[in-house]
């Protein structure tokens, strides 16, 4: 299950970031998951959960945005969704194929935090 071992990297980014911005607390990370990223989006929520025990992160969600697939339409010549998955198809002319520009993100978007309440030691 490589979702475990991309949980922990994010875990550990947003890890160092938290220790750069000084006394505060992660509430959640946000994620840009493209639906040719690869990634079992329930795999990833469950591993998320438990690569945060016992780090700064614990008790912080994981929000994820899910990306859909956009392809560079050969007869449109935009950007356009295609039909399905299955279906590699432009959604508005219904060609076939196109160059995929959207769909295969696995980027950490953002680190939502809040200032700790806990007095520095």
């Amino acid at each position: 299950m490589h979702e475990l071992s991309i949980a922990i990297s994010l875990v550990e980014a947003a890890q160092d970031e938290l220790e750069k911005l000084g006394p505060v607390r992660a509430v959640a990370i946000h994620l840009d998951l493209g639906q040719l990223s690869g990634v079992v989006r329930d795999a990833l929520e469950f591993s998320y959960e438990v690569a945060c025990q016992n780090t700064a992160l614990a008790g912080s969600r994981l929000i994820i945005k899910e990306i859909p697939v956009m392809v560079e339409c050969p007869s449109c010549g935009g950007p356009q969704l295609v039909v399905s998955l299955q279906d590699f198809r432009c959604a508005r002319c219904g060609s076939i194929g196109g160059r995929v520009v959207q769909g295969r993100e696995l980027q950490l978007a953002a680190l939502e935090i809040e200032e700790s309440t806990v007095p520095p030691v």
